[in-house]
């Protein structure tokens, strides 16, 4: 297998205004997506993002630490001309979202639960009109079709770029409320992904830390709280 890998090619980074959006320049010549379209962005904020990537490269190109520019490349290359798709695909969540279902046993988990899920739901119902119920245990139980219709046109309206980080918000987490939550900033970020984590944290404190798990868990949280500040660069 070969290890070959791009190189650094360019000595200045800047950030140039574009039609309605934003270029990344490297020695003036414009950045472009896999698919060789222009990676032009919606703010200045996202592209100040994108250009400190490239401008911390040194060496060999490493995308995967290049978040920002991968998750632009997923908006103009990909989302843009299956938004429709993607849109059900992130908003199907809300229909098992991981608030919904709740233990069984032990109390304690219980009254976590309760304490923790119950207001975010209370939140999703008095911001979006969508009442979800909770259900005891893990076997699905479809959600209101009213319901999931009005969380269904939250996403839709959400442009391709804030759906490439509300997909991250949404998968990483398991709950389209949370994701929701993080892009209206309802709770602080990290208690959001703290609130997804309810159920592990509780086990680990009965059982103790799996060391691999943990390193997973790290780099997902990492991830989660990178999508938030993608989510909210990308807004006008």
């Amino acid at each position: 297998m070969s290890d070959w890998a791009a190189k650094r090619f360019w000595t200045d980074t800047t950030v140039v205004p574009e039609g309605d959006g934003f270029a990344v320049h490297l020695d003036g010549r414009p950045v472009r997506t896999p698919a060789k379209a222009p990676l032009i962005v919606p703010t200045q904020a996202f592209a100040d993002l994108i250009a400190a990537e490239w401008d911390g490269q040194d060496g060999k190109i490493d995308p995967e630490t290049m978040p920002a520019t991968r998750s632009a490349n997923v908006a103009i290359d990909r989302i843009g001309s299956v938004h429709a798709e993607v849109v059900t695909m992130i908003a199907d969540y809300g229909d098992s979202d991981l608030l919904c279902y709740r233990a069984v046993f032990p109390e304690a988990l219980i009254e976590r639960q309760d304490a923790v899920w119950n207001p975010l739901l209370v939140w999703a119902e008095t911001e979006f009109g969508a009442r979800l119920e909770t259900r005891a245990g893990v076997m699905h139980v479809p959600q209101s079709p009213a319901a999931l219709a009005r969380l269904h046109a939250v996403v839709d309206a959400m442009t391709a770029f804030e759906l490439a980080a509300f997909h991250d918000l949404v998968s990483l987490s398991g709950s389209l409320v949370i994701g929701l939550a993080a892009t209206r900033n309802a709770r602080p970020v990290e208690a959001l992904w703290d609130a997804s984590r309810l159920d592990e944290t509780f086990q680990i404190e009965q059982w103790g830390e799996d060391e691999d798990a943990a390193v997973e868990a790290a780099i997902k949280r990492e991830s989660f709280l990178r999508a938030h500040e993608f989510y909210h660069a990308v807004q006008n």
